[in-house]
């Protein structure tokens, strides 16, 4: 699950709070016995025990390393404060398009991947899509991506079809609601949930994410508006999800997993989600068939997905184990060890030779076959400072239905940004 975290302001605060925390996270990487360990720091909890079996195979072939698995409540947080404090892991899952990621390879925080040979190994040239003045820091290895998971069972059972547009959607909606059931499993309090289907409505709306952005983050100060056609079709689509019966029961108050269990138990037909809910999903066992669609254009070919850098790898500069540091990162991005990760996690994978399914019988395969093309553009918050206030403007709105609140709060979250625009 990806979430996002602000820049580097506060470093003070955070150097402070570092010191309460390095004894409990401190770097687990030395060299013992011939034996040298290194530090894995991971953020993708959900793919923990997948992650351990790949590690272990890759002890097995590699006996003189021994690679220990970090995974900590609130990662994101927790990694920031090491960073800033100096205690950098040895490898690290962090996320590219990150503003914090990019202030940290500017930096110098980060190992130059550029000329690694498992650089090679990523195609379509997604790894250079990150680089840093023309340097590559960071393996990502795969791609989440966002869209409406759907109970196909109950689709087929009630005639319904996936919406290939806009108004489809909307009619779809009223249909579902038309015969008693449920549309939406959402999480009224996590806003991070919603945040690609925000994102998408504004993309979609304006034509694209740079033209969204061009009208939220690179505007005059103040200069959202109302009566902007875009903000005024960004409502709408946020409004679909407002409906007296849109939603679960207690939505409102729902979390990440009260949406995931209001899905799984068909309490709900749609539930709005990225591809890191897929494993998720399986541990629920659902007793129907689970598809995905993209978030649908004004016109039939203009859907689109976003999504970025999922389980990404990055290695300290200041490792004392380079060598064992790289060895597994070029391991991670075999093809060995990404089909075990892919057969899990399902997100699409940028590894050359992974067997990957994204045909319509697949869960992901509804927006998975949409990753490195047109249709697919990466978060627009690597253009911001934060996210998380995006968040909450989102699920204010949802909830409340406040269009003056929305302006307002949105060009209170944008304004601090556009001190720096030209």
């Amino acid at each position: 699950m990806t979430h996002w975290f602000r820049k580097f302001a506060g470093i003070t605060l955070l150097a402070t709070s570092a010191m309460l925390l390095l004894s409990a996270c401190g770097s687990n990487s030395n060299s013992a016995g011939g034996v040298t360990t290194i530090e894995f720091f991971n953020q993708k909890t959900e793919m923990t025990a997948t992650l351990r079996s790949i590690i272990k195979d890759f002890e097995k072939k590699n006996p003189k390393i021994k690679v220990t698995l970090s995974n900590v409540p609130n990662a994101g947080t927790v990694l920031k404060t090491r960073m800033l404090s100096g205690n950098v892991p040895d490898v690290i899952n962090t996320y590219p398009q990150n503003i914090d990621y990019q202030e940290w390879a500017k930096a110098g925080y980060f190992q130059d991947m550029t000329h690694e040979a498992y650089i090679k190994n990523i195609k379509n040239h997604y790894a250079q899509q990150y680089a840093i003045n023309g340097k590559v820091y960071n393996a990502p290895l795969t791609a989440n991506v966002y869209g409406f998971y759907y109970n196909k069972t109950a689709f087929a059972k009630l005639g319904l079809k996936v919406p290939q547009t806009w108004s489809e959607f909307e009619t779809l909606v009223k249909t579902i609601e038309a015969k008693g059931k449920t549309p939406f499993a959402l999480a009224g309090t996590e806003g991070w949930t919603l945040n690609g289907y925000h994102q998408l409505a504004l993309a979609t709306v304006a034509g694209s994410a740079d033209a969204a952005n061009k009208i939220l983050r690179y505007s005059p100060v103040n200069g959202i508006k109302l009566s902007n056609p875009v903000i005024q079709g960004d409502i709408t689509r946020l409004n679909l999800l407002r409906g007296n019966n849109a939603a679960q029961k207690n939505w409102k108050g729902a979390s990440y997993n009260d949406a995931v269990v209001a899905f799984t138990k068909g309490e709900a037909l749609i539930m709005p989600n990225g591809s890191w809910a897929n494993p998720v999903i399986k541990t629920q066992e659902p007793k129907f068939k689970v598809g995905t669609f993209a978030f649908p254009g004004k016109e039939k070919g203009q859907e689109l997905t976003v999504g970025a850098g999922d389980m990404a790898l990055s290695i300290s500069a200041t490792t004392k184990h380079k060598a064992a540091a790289n060895k597994f990162v070029a391991y991670m991005a075999s093809p060995a060890a990404m089909q075990m990760y892919y057969d899990v996690d399902g997100s699409p994978c940028s590894v050359i030779g992974v067997k990957q399914k994204t045909g319509a019988d697949t869960p992901l395969g509804g927006i998975a076959k949409l990753a490195f093309t047109k249709h697919q553009f990466v978060w627009m918050a690597q253009h911001w400072n934060s996210e998380n206030d995006f968040f909450t403007l989102t699920t204010d709105y949802v909830t409340t239905g406040d269009k003056n609140n929305l302006v307002a709060e949105m060009n209170a979250f944008y304004n601090p940004m556009k001190a720096n625009n030209n």
